[in-house]
């Protein structure tokens, strides 16, 4: 919704009256509203048919059961759809908080519906969580609503399938949907290689945990980022200001790098401690943890990547070009399946369950580089002189931190502990003194990323950070 709605927004903002702006926003919500009834209504209607789609060779009592949860969720597509255009309209007024933090709500109400005093009243502990699902949704929609009032909204009721803004948007979208489907197909390639008969017991978990690390960090940072930048790019491109727009992008990657790169050679050197820390108990044992970090090893490998693509798509959809990442996203799906073929059937003995996650990676940087290319061809060089000084300099102190990890590994014998708590406590302790090293030399070599990090997370000042250094 962002990368087919910031962009046309920003068009009404920068260049149409603020009542053909609002007009505009509120018949892409109430056309959105439309069409996400009809589509909650025929999915609970014909809950039963839905669930034997995706599960016919299930048993009867489960596809009974399923139908009545499926019934039960539904409401939810409807809320989250429209929480979705919330964001979205927030997002195009450089609004991150609340829509951040509402998904919170979400799993509040789930984890109350789990609780027994809760669960009881619905006879059945999944039709209880379903219906937290379908509470937390709701909320999740709501509390966007007074930020969207006091920013001008007054929702006045209109929907139209033939208005010029939301026929733009419907253009934007339906590439975008492709684009996540092909995301869902990247995974379902992983998973079917995970599970080939040569895998080790436990292969698809431990890639699932590797990745779930990797996308914390990820998540935590490079996401918020590029959701924070599409906006301001929306609107330069709609002002025609291209050097604002190479500016912006250029910030953005060295700021997220200068995170990414060293959060990536912190979990390469750290993966087996990392995992222990959080995975050792119980039935999950010491094969579990070598095959998770061997997981989480390739994974980070592609750390930095991952996040550079987070940055760089959203140039694309700035520019009301949503096709063009679909793309370059389907040709790296196809090199996806190639590596992990090849890989599978030449070096299984090297990488083992490590496969899927480094064909993955492997696909990343191609879909990285075929992007870079042809946005570089469309609006010229992209500053990569000072991109590549400032990786430099944080490739040293990553360097420098990395090997400071990993003699602090042995020098406090961490694997010799065998009590949680004082293992924890030195992994803290670890961690602590690998950030203040990494800090410490990014401040000798003089980074210009350390002061920008500081002006980002300091006060809570994020969009006032990011705008400081698009404007230099």
């Amino acid at each position: 919704m962002n990368a087919a709605f910031i962009p046309v927004f920003a068009d009404y903002m920068g260049n149409r009256s603020r009542e053909e702006m609002w007009t505009f926003a509120n018949r892409v919500f109430w056309t959105m509203a439309l069409l996400l009834a009809v589509v909650t209504i025929v999915g609970m209607v014909f809950s039963t048919g839905v669930i034997f789609a995706f599960s016919p060779r299930g048993s009867g009592d489960l596809h009974v059961l399923g139908a009545e949860l499926n019934r039960i969720l539904f409401p939810a597509v409807f809320f989250v759809g429209m929480s979705a255009v919330a964001v979205a309209i927030l997002n195009g007024f450089q609004i991150f908080g609340t829509p951040a933090a509402s998904p919170l709500l979400v799993n509040a109400a789930f984890i109350l519906f789990s609780l027994g005093f809760v669960w009881h009243k619905f006879g059945h502990p999944a039709k209880a969580l379903a219906a937290g699902v379908v509470a937390g949704a709701i909320l999740q929609f709501f509390i966007m609503l007074p930020q969207l009032v006091r920013k001008g909204m007054r929702f006045d009721f209109g929907f139209s399938f033939r208005d010029p803004g939301v026929r733009r948007v419907a253009r934007l979208m339906v590439p975008a949907v492709f684009g996540v489907g092909i995301t869902h197909i990247n995974i379902l390639v992983g998973t079917l290689f995970a599970t080939d008969r040569r895998m080790p017991v436990g292969s698809l978990t431990s890639l699932y945990i590797g990745d779930r690390i990797m996308q914390l960090v990820l998540g935590a940072y490079a996401i918020a980022v590029a959701t924070a930048i599409l906006p301001g790019m929306a609107r330069q491109v709609a002002a025609g200001d291209i050097p604002g727009l190479k500016t912006t992008l250029g910030f953005s990657v060295r700021v997220v790098s200068f995170i990414t790169v060293p959060a990536a050679v912190g979990l390469i050197v750290m993966r087996k401690p990392i995992v222990q820390i959080l995975f050792e108990h119980g039935r999950f044992g010491a094969e579990s943890v070598l095959l998770t970090s061997r997981a989480l090893f390739y994974y980070s490998l592609g750390l930095p990547v991952f996040a550079a693509a987070k940055l760089i798509v959203p140039a694309f959809y700035s520019m009301q070009d949503t096709k063009t990442p679909v793309r370059a996203a389907a040709v790296a799906l196809v090199a996806n399946v190639v590596f992990n073929i090849l890989f599978l059937a030449l070096c299984f003995r090297i990488f083992q369950n490590g496969i899927p996650a480094l064909a993955a990676v492997l696909a990343a940087y191609l879909n990285f580089g075929m992007l870079l290319a042809i946005l570089r061809g469309r609006i010229g060089a992209l500053g990569e002189s000072g991109i590549v000084k400032s990786l430099a300099k944080v490739a040293v102190a990553s360097a420098v931190m990395g090997t400071a990890c990993f003699a602090g590994l042995h020098a406090s014998h961490f694997y010799a502990i065998v009590s949680f708590v004082p293992r924890l406590g030195v992994f803290l302790a670890l961690l602590g003194g690998a950030t203040a090293v990494y800090f410490g030399v990014a401040r000798l070599f003089k980074c210009e990323e350390l002061g920008e990090l500081y002006m980002i997370v300091s006060r809570g000042q994020h969009t006032e950070a990011l705008d400081s250094g698009l404007t230099g």
